[in-house]
């Protein structure tokens, strides 16, 4: 991480009025609109596009890097032993299927050895509370993937101040989401279709994946004024060789590499080798990027509008610029773009 005493925590805030920030998708994933954010030049430039408009952005031989993370069913309502509400958000597996890493509310429901009933004789308790706040938990009367199956919703976001129903079912996935594993969507991605993305691979755009499970940690703001004092919680990551390997052809054909979505960024940059090529594997990062981050994998982002203090809009700042960065959010508001996970999105070229 470079040294950020450059700047500070409150340097990434901005006002959104609260009608913008979007409660649900459009009907149809592809409408989206698209800030094309263009910061090559001397000055930055922006164009007001919509989003199936990227099949003409992206150059044939490029590589655009998909997050194909899928959203597990993470958030689980219950009742404490006095007949109050509760809620536990699984994170990730520990160990055998039945023991996890966890969050919840309110905390005092979640104290070592306290239980939760979920229902049908099934509970989840507490085993110890660790540093960073996170529980240990385990489940009692079934498997943790039984419990998500019968009672477990979709974690939507905080901002969108409404219960999940069966639009989010399939809306607040990726259309090319793979593997469960995040408790949040790779938003960016969203707004792809199948037509969308045959046309990309009809142009001649090579489409990578890889998987990054998305913590709750992307919600959470940056509390500290210092840069250095703030926490990166590590969220695990898998890259395959077949990406490894057209990362390697895309460079020595001068072809550049498009990541949709923040996540895609930080697990590129995260498995670049000093050599400059990519190492396949399975790892975790808490990689911090800011303002100075030397990219070396990444050229162009495709991502959404992000919170205010999030170490998400600190990426984007990193990627074009903290100045130009706030003039794009500046234009967005103006022109009333949606904001967040169900909002529109921001391509920086």
């Amino acid at each position: 991480m470079p040294d950020p005493v450059s700047v500070r925590t409150a340097d990434f805030d901005y006002d959104l009025p609260s009608d913008l920030i979007a409660q649900r998708p459009l009907a149809d994933r592809g409408s989206s609109r698209l800030l094309v954010v263009d910061r090559t030049g001397d000055q930055s430039r922006l164009w007001d596009r919509t989003f199936s408009d990227i099949v003409d952005l992206i150059p044939s031989g490029d590589l655009l890097v998909l997050n194909t993370t899928r959203v597990r069913p993470a958030r689980l309502l219950g009742r404490r032993s006095s007949g109050a509400p509760a809620e536990v958000l699984l994170v990730h597996p520990i160990d055998d299927g039945r023991t996890w890493l966890a969050m919840g509310r309110p905390g005092s429901a979640l104290r070592g050895g306290k239980k939760i009933e979920i229902g049908d004789g099934i509970y989840v308790e507490t085993l110890s509370v660790r540093e960073d706040g996170n529980r240990v938990v385990t489940f009692h009367g079934a498997s943790a993937e039984e419990t998500m199956a019968r009672y477990g919703q979709l974690p939507l976001p905080p901002y969108i101040e409404r219960k999940p129903d069966h639009e989010d079912v399939d809306r607040y996935q990726t259309v090319y989401a793979d593997r469960e594993g995040s408790v949040a969507a790779p938003t960016a991605g969203l707004h792809f279709t199948p037509n969308i993305l045959a046309a990309l691979h009809a142009r001649g755009v090579r489409l990578g994946s890889l998987d990054l499970e998305v913590g709750p940690g992307t919600f959470r703001p940056v509390e500290a004024p210092d840069l250095r004092d703030h926490v990166m919680h590590p969220e695990r990551y898998t890259i395959e060789e077949p990406l490894a390997v057209a990362m390697r052809e895309v460079r020595a054909s001068g072809g550049h590499v498009w990541a949709v979505g923040t996540t895609v960024v930080r697990a590129l940059e995260s498995s670049v080798h000093r050599r400059g090529y990519l190492e396949s594997g399975t790892r975790e990062t808490n990689l911090f990027i800011v303002p100075g981050f030397p990219f070396r994998v990444v050229d162009h982002l495709l991502t959404n509008f992000h919170l205010p203090r999030s170490t998400l809009f600190m990426l984007v700042c990193a990627f074009a610029g903290l100045d130009t960065t706030h003039e794009a959010y500046r234009h967005a508001i103006a022109e009333r773009y949606r904001f967040y996970s169900y909002g529109d999105a921001m391509l920086i070229v």
